[in-house]
């Protein structure tokens, strides 16, 4: 048995490099329909660990809660926009046991200015305990105090983007002034990079102070107002507990009837990774669908010069079947040259799609994105045994076909 599939292999051999030309342009079609799965497929599950990397770097055991009901048009436009003081009801230990931390969000684009360099970006307004919830370290200076907050002093961190446009270096502007849509603002620190550019907001282009300051100097008709909350529950456990205890005080502070539907939606960090794994999930599967048609395309072109090479052997394959050679003999021969064509389409094109996929996150890189592409052993797999498969099927057809010639109509073909 051994035997006869080397001597198979080396016909197939000896024919396709008899060949090379058709041979090769017919491994063509396979290497980019091979090349065109893993490449997308890496950058495919590359773009789902970067979402789900940017949401988990948020914070841990998240809860957030937006105005107006995402669920209900109708109720969001006569929602009550959240408050200051619904922040304070929910800091209540009491009335929310399973709550570490609230704090308030307010979040306005503006443009921050140092002599004759200027920069759009956005300002949060919060608390201090804004760096806790979302994990926020400081590579100089110090976070802002509830001292500052109280006092509605004028003072910012900036994110590392910030600091590099508006000083060229990130070290040594602690102590520094700004202007915050014209206001002066002193710099007291410098927020550590989190990495931008990738899915999401960029986090390194921000800048946060006081909500106080913020609201009292550059946007005094947002006094009381917030445009988000982010609550920190006291373990992932009591998450669920945490989120009914928000939408209770919530409720009663807004005044809403049982038959009533909320006018704030509450969402929880898992809700956000689940909802970003089922997208991106749903879309790595239509770019593999997409690139999969390249491969049938290849299939078909393997196909079509099995049946060229099954006519062009026809007095070949009757003085071998006149010489004792059996059908299952003949139908080996071909099925291997299909499939060794389909297999080497396949390797080379693993290979160009490995490339072409480091291409991608390289120019994207250079371009201020973060895509890290992921190949594994499941999609390398999976593209090897497909396109032997191609091979396999689409060559068995002239396969048969050569196989099932009679002897001497073989021999007498012109």
């Amino acid at each position: 048995m051994l035997s006869t599939l080397y001597l198979a292999l080396a016909e197939a051999v000896r024919s396709l490099v008899a060949n090379k030309m058709r041979s090769f342009l017919t491994v063509l079609g396979i290497v980019i329909g091979v090349a065109a799965v893993i490449a997308l497929l890496a950058i495919g599950r590359g773009a789902q660990a970067a979402i789900t990397g940017s949401i988990q770097g948020l914070g841990t055991n998240l809860i957030f809660v937006a105005p107006g009901n995402a669920q209900d048009p109708a109720a969001a436009r006569s929602a009550r926009p959240l408050s200051i003081q619904d922040v304070y009801a929910l800091q209540d230990p009491v009335a929310a046991p399973s709550v570490r931390w609230a704090v308030p969000v307010v979040q306005r684009g503006v443009t921050v200015a140092r002599g004759d360099r200027s920069h759009s970006t956005v300002a949060f307004g919060t608390t201090p305990e804004y760096q806790i919830v979302r994990n926020y370290g400081v590579s100089e200076g110090a976070f802002f105090t509830e001292t500052h907050l109280l006092s509605r002093a004028p003072v910012v961190l900036l994110g590392p983007e910030v600091a590099e446009v508006l000083f060229d270096r990130t070290e040594g502007v602690v102590g520094e002034t700004v202007h915050i849509n014209g206001h002066p603002f002193r710099v007291i620190g410098v927020l550590e990079a989190k990495g931008g550019g990738g899915f999401g907001p960029n986090q390194d282009d921000r800048i946060v102070l006081p909500h106080t300051a913020m609201t009292a100097r550059i946007f005094p008709g947002l006094q009381g107002k917030v445009d988000g909350i982010m609550i920190s529950a006291v373990s992932p456990e009591a998450i669920d507990q945490a989120r009914e205890e928000i939408r209770q005080i919530l409720r009663v502070r807004h005044r809403l009837r049982p038959d009533q539907e909320d006018d704030f939606t509450i969402f929880t960090q898992q809700e956000f990774l689940q909802v970003f794994e089922v997208i991106t999930g749903v879309l790595t599967i239509f770019l593999g669908g997409i690139a999969a048609i390249s491969l049938l395309v290849g299939g078909i072109g393997i196909m079509n010069i099995m049946l060229v090479s099954v006519t062009e052997r026809t007095r070949e394959i009757g003085l071998r079947k006149a010489l004792g050679a059996r059908r299952r003999d003949i139908l080996v021969q071909f099925l291997t040259e299909a499939t060794l064509l389909s297999l080497a389409g396949g390797l080379i094109g693993i290979a160009l799609g490995w490339g072409l996929a480091v291409a991608v996150e390289h120019i994207a890189a250079r371009f201020g994105t973060t895509l890290p592409v992921v190949v594994d052993a499941q999609a390398v797999l999976l593209a090897t045994l497909f396109s032997a498969g191609v091979g396999i099927f689409f060559g068995f057809y002239p396969a048969n076909r050569a196989a099932k010639l009679e002897p001497v109509e073989a021999l007498r073909y012109e």
